[in-house]
């Protein structure tokens, strides 16, 4: 897949009008739903779109293929916002044979109440459509059960589902060698350590059930085809999802009148002091957990402060560690302090985040009581963060 192809037509739609990814991840650019298109002999449709663009989805199928039908309709991946017309396509091609694995086949019974015309397949079943053959390959939880990917050997084109997918609309093309790719690559951390991040074990399997097929163009479900970049982009999900990072500080707080990011701020300018150049700092009650989980796959430490509040953490603190349980995030070095005017209690709680993370804790936590009259300690803390992270 060089360039565009006479035999696969991308018929996905644009998102510029959400805000929240999942009701929760915002979209500065926007987000894609990809489908797409192979019409050979046997028209085959690779999974659908969400269904309020349903009306711009089939009037771009329709200009490709008139008033042919569609033979089968493949879905990789059930989640609404790719498989939410399928119950629309049936009115349109009610002889269409939907294809899937036995959990999505379920899946679809559940969601939509269509049980005919279906064609179960398991992992490693082709299916012949005329010159062609599609492949598939079950990917359980990369990021949900019934995940699976379907390949075309004769050409090497993977349709992938969400695996290497990123957020961000497309601006006109859909090929990475026909637009300028520089918004999607940040994108695709941030999507991966957002809504797949928790699934590292799950994608390296996945790769290496991939690794004896000749990728040579990677359609996601969200963001561009990938032809030009397609072996870089498994390397970013190879990477993530060993939790590999590169050498830096995340450097998170909550503070309400100051103290404590007077506490942050004297750490990070000891740990510059101390020659680390990666240093991201994230004001809790400004900064969108989506960035600052990017930015925590992105480098190999983390150092947290909140002060006490109403006996307990920081809350927007304690939603953010709560969020990177979830995530399982590994291989990750951890100080934390914090603040309190009359009785300490969110230090004890970063504690027990510290044990149920199994990060590997460095330096003495630190807590200060009012006003940081001693940066000492503070100072301390950044010069074993700078010394475990070198290591």
């Amino acid at each position: 897949m060089e360039a565009k192809t006479n035999f696969i037509h991308y018929v996905g739609v644009n998102d510029r009008q959400k805000h929240l990814f999942e009701n929760m991840w915002p979209l500065p650019y926007g987000v894609s739903y990809n489908s797409y298109l192979i019409t050979e002999d046997i028209v085959t449709l690779i999974d659908t779109v969400d269904p309020h663009y349903f009306d711009v989805y089939i009037r771009k199928i329709k200009q490709h293929i008139g008033e042919r039908p569609i033979d089968y309709l493949v879905i990789n991946h059930m989640e609404p916002d790719h498989s939410g017309s399928i119950a629309l396509i049936k009115k349109y091609y009610p002889d269409i044979t939907i294809v899937g694995n036995k959990l999505t086949l379920n899946m679809i019974e559940g969601y939509y109440g269509v049980s005919e015309n279906t064609l179960l397949v398991n992992d490693g079943d082709t299916l012949p459509i005329g010159k062609r053959t599609l492949s598939f390959h079950t990917t359980p939880m990369v990021h949900w059960p019934e995940t699976m990917m379907t390949y075309i050997p004769e050409d090497g084109i993977l349709f992938s589902g969400d695996a290497f997918g990123c957020f961000g609309a497309l601006n006109g093309g859909y090929i990475d060698t026909e637009i300028n790719t520089d918004i999607y690559w940040n994108e695709m951390v941030r999507y991966y350590s957002n809504i797949v991040g928790k699934y590292g074990s799950p994608v390296q399997k996945a790769l290496q059930k991939l690794a004896g097929l000749k990728v040579h163009a990677i359609c996601s479900t969200h963001g561009p085809v990938w032809v030009k970049h397609a072996q870089r982009v498994i390397s970013i999900y190879d990477k993530l999802s060993r939790y590999e990072a590169e050498k830096g500080v995340v450097l998170v707080y909550g503070s309400m009148y100051g103290h404590t990011e007077q506490m942050a701020e004297t750490i990070a300018e000891e740990l510059s002091k101390q020659g680390i150049i990666n240093i991201v700092m994230h004001n809790i009650s400004k900064s969108n957990a989506s960035d600052i989980l990017t930015d925590i796959f992105k480098y190999n430490g983390l150092i947290v402060g909140s002060p006490t509040y109403n006996g307990q953490i920081f809350p927007e603190i304690d939603s953010l560690l709560s969020k990177i349980l979830m995530r399982e995030v590994k291989n990750r070095h951890f100080g934390y302090f914090g603040s309190f005017t009359w009785a300490g209690m969110a230090v004890k709680r970063m504690g027990e985040f510290a044990e149920k993370s199994k990060f590997n804790v460095v330096g003495e936590p630190v807590e200060m009581k009012q006003a940081m009259m001693d940066a000492e300690a503070c100072k301390e803390l950044a010069r074993k963060m700078a010394k475990a992270i070198n290591c």
